[in-house]
C-alpha cells in the first residue's frame, strides 16, 4: 500500500491556481474533491485525488 500525501487548504489553491473562496465553493457544488477532517481544526486533501481533478479537467479540454 503507498502513503498518500496530504495537501493543505494553500497548496491545494497553489496546485489548482484557484482562490480558497472557489475550491469550498466547487465542494459545496461537488465538483470537486472532498477534504479530510483531520481534528476539529485541520482538514487536508489527498493529492491523488486532487491531480485526479486536475488530470480530468485537462482531458475535458481535449475531448471538448
Amino acid at each position: 500500500m503507498t502513503a498518500d500525501t496530504l495537501l493543505t487548504i494553500e497548496e491545494v489553491a497553489e496546485r489548482t491556481r484557484l482562490s480558497k473562496p472557489t475550491i469550498y465553493k466547487l465542494i459545496r457544488q461537488g465538483q470537486f474533491p472532498q477534504q479530510l477532517r483531520l481534528c476539529a481544526n485541520k482538514v487536508a486533501w489527498l493529492e491523488r485525488e486532487v491531480a485526479g481533478w486536475i488530470n480530468a479537467r485537462a482531458e475535458a479540454r481535449v475531448a471538448g
